[in-house]
């Protein structure tokens, strides 16, 4: 049995290599809990009879003994060695017999009691160390270990039965030691619920019944802080005959006299999250939509949590801006920046409950304790944010589907998302938009990143390499990026690489500044539909064309074709123009995403067959 896995905190468990070998037989389940109890240390056989039989042993206790400990070695495959003449056994794991009694070797690990224990020391010193975040997380993660009353399923002896109320008494302490910790995070939302049922089952438990009640009062729930104590004072006085200790007694008539003392500690004990990516030293063109973010965030009254939307195509800058935007609204939300970005490498959306995961662990919520479905984790999230000011910053947003569940509650905290796609929702207080740069502002950018000097000597071919970029900051930072990566070249010399445009993407992508993967994460993200017509659009070249050629193209009919056009639009990959006097409307790409479509469309066309949507899943999405 090297794997093996022994559970004591609950019913007795062992697992061996994931699988359930836990002995049936009560006897059996008896010895193996009692040296599992005392594991790595030898149990004498007189305490191991007094634990099955007590002052009542059979005459053939020994040899029935004997006997149980040869059916747990064969059930559990354990090795049976003697120990050597130093107290070392053979082999680490094993049940072995000793001159006085028999001792169970398992590692450390392997024994859940043992890793409570050590969890539970570290989360001690974490919080004597000030470290109340860290401390936290290793005693929640302690508390999760325990699956029910300790050996709640085997009929314990004297040994046993003592060995269980310490247990549930250190258990005790240390969620006492834990719920004191959060409070002192300010987390008293949070804990209300679990306290709440704590003491419905523990009424005469006062020391959380005096947690329960400051949960409460800091959470503004006066009255029932105050109906708090009255069920204990009832309950202690019905089933003990006691009144409260004084130290409730004092609790209860701070919260009578507005006491200060007990109000939310300030600062918590903690530093607040800090969790934005770092900032660019100068955002080129965006004062009047950063002015227009910040305003939006920040507004004189509300009563729900702000939700701005920053709205930009492929290469419009977004997540940057965004990340400017939030640290010069970092002051106004005290507890701190939470940051996920919402889209994959390959395109993919990350689904919000992986979101709400990584945001539950950063508040210090353990692993263990995180539910498992979108809406508890969205609960749990909401309650969290209830009482703070926290600015959640959400970037690359594909859908309306991955925000709802992602918002905040407290009307302290506020949303600032970088979209993909323009989206509507009820939800949205504001939206800011994200064109190109001015001719003025991309030249200025330039000469930021590649220096005045050098701008100024060559204005003609700076003045193309800008229209070439189309007002891009991602592509103009490429463009500067890789003149520095090759100092020799002048500005004309790229410049006249990149008016081919089988050249210009390869040319404009430098590390992280590539605008062919934007445009391929955007197109992934799409609808198939959708991605056929971007596709079929790229095939038509610069100019404008109608709804009605598109149809044809694809053979659909005129409705549907402009149903998957407006999707481009929203996706924010094409322009959309007005055929003169006419209400038609007519659409074209501007040039760099329509050359990164058609090598899109290059290796779709050498990966899979052609595409015909059918007109229900046109509107897909």
């Amino acid at each position: 049995m090297t794997d093996v896995q022994i559970n004591l905190l609950g019913p007795l468990e062992v697992l061996d290599e994931g699988q359930d070998v836990t002995p049936t037989a009560p006897k059996l389940r008896h010895v193996l809990a009692l040296l599992a109890a005392h594991a790595n240390r030898v149990v004498s056989v007189d305490q191991i009879i007094e634990e099955l039989w007590e002052d009542r042993p059979p005459f053939s206790a020994m040899t029935t003994l004997q006997t149980y400990i040869y059916q747990l070695r064969k059930l559990l495959r354990l090795t049976g060695a003697k120990e050597r003449g130093t107290g070392a056994p053979d082999r680490e794991f094993g049940l072995h017999t000793s001159p006085t009694g028999y001792l169970l070797r398992i590692a450390p690990d392997a024994l859940d009691l043992t890793r409570f224990e050590r969890l539970a020391e570290r989360g001690r010193a974490e919080s004597a160390a000030d470290d109340l975040v860290a401390a936290a997380a290793s005693l929640r993660h302690a508390l999760a270990v325990w699956r029910g009353p300790a050996l709640t399923d085997v009929a314990a002896g004297p040994t046993l039965a003592v060995e269980s109320v310490r247990l549930e008494e250190i258990r005790k302490r240390v969620l006492e030691l834990c719920v004191d910790v959060e409070l002192r995070l300010g987390r008293h939302h949070e804990l209300i619920s679990e306290l709440s049922g704590i003491v419905g089952r523990h009424p005469t438990q006062e020391g959380l019944q005096g947690k329960l009640m400051l949960a409460l009062y800091r959470s503004g729930r006066r009255t029932e802080a105050l109906q708090a104590y009255q069920r204990a004072r009832t309950a202690l006085a019905d089933e003990l005959g006691l009144e409260p200790t004084p130290e409730l007694r004092r609790l209860h008539w701070a919260m009578l006299t507005g006491d200060p003392s007990i109000e939310t500690p300030a600062a918590a004990g903690s530093a607040p999250l800090r969790e934005l990516p770092p900032d660019v030293p100068e955002l080129v063109g965006r004062q009047a939509q950063v002015a227009a973010v910040l305003h939006a965030l920040t507004p004189a009254e509300r009563t729900v949590p702000p939700v701005v939307v920053a709205v930009g195509g492929p290469g419009s800058g977004k997540s940057a801006f965004c990340v400017h935007a939030a640290v010069r609204a970092a002051e106004s939300y005290p507890d701190g920046q939470l940051y996920a970005r919402l889209i994959g490498q390959d395109g993919t959306p990350v689904r919000p409950e992986e979101v709400l995961a990584g945001f539950l662990r950063t508040l210090g919520v353990p692993s263990g304790s995180i539910p498992s479905s979108v809406d508890e984790r969205s609960r749990m999230f909401r309650r969290w944010t209830a009482g703070r000011a926290i600015l959640v910053v959400l970037d690359d947003l594909v859908s309306r589907a991955q925000l709802r569940p992602l918002l905040p509650t407290g009307p302290g905290c506020a949303v600032l998302v970088a979209s993909r796609r323009t989206l509507s929702d009820q939800a949205i207080s504001a939206v800011v938009e994200l064109p190109p740069l001015k001719p003025s502002e991309a030249v200025h950018l330039l000469s930021q990143v590649r220096g005045a000097h050098r701008v100024t000597a060559e204005r003609d071919a700076v003045t193309e390499l800008v229209r070439l970029c189309e007002g891009l900051p991602l592509a103009l930072r490429a463009a500067a990026s890789r003149l520095d990566l090759r100092p020799h070249w002048s500005i004309r010399r790229l410049v006249n690489r990149i008016r081919d445009e089988r050249q210009r993407i390869l040319e404009l992508s430098a590390d992280e500044l590539d605008l062919a993967r934007s445009v391929r994460q955007t197109y992934r993200a799409m609808p198939s539909a959708s991605r056929l017509v971007l596709r079929t659009l790229a095939d038509h070249g610069a100019d404008p064309v109608s709804t009605r050629a598109i149809a044809t193209a694809m053979d659909v009919d005129e409705s549907c074709a402009e149903a998957l056009l407006e999707q481009l639009v929203e996706f924010q990959l094409a322009e959309v123009t007005q055929d003169g006097a006419s209400t038609d409307f007519r659409y074209r790409l501007p040039a760099l995403v329509r050359i990164a479509a058609r090598a899109l469309a290059g290796q779709e066309r050498a990966e899979h067959s052609t595409y015909r949507p059918r007109r229900t899943e046109a509107f897909a999405g």
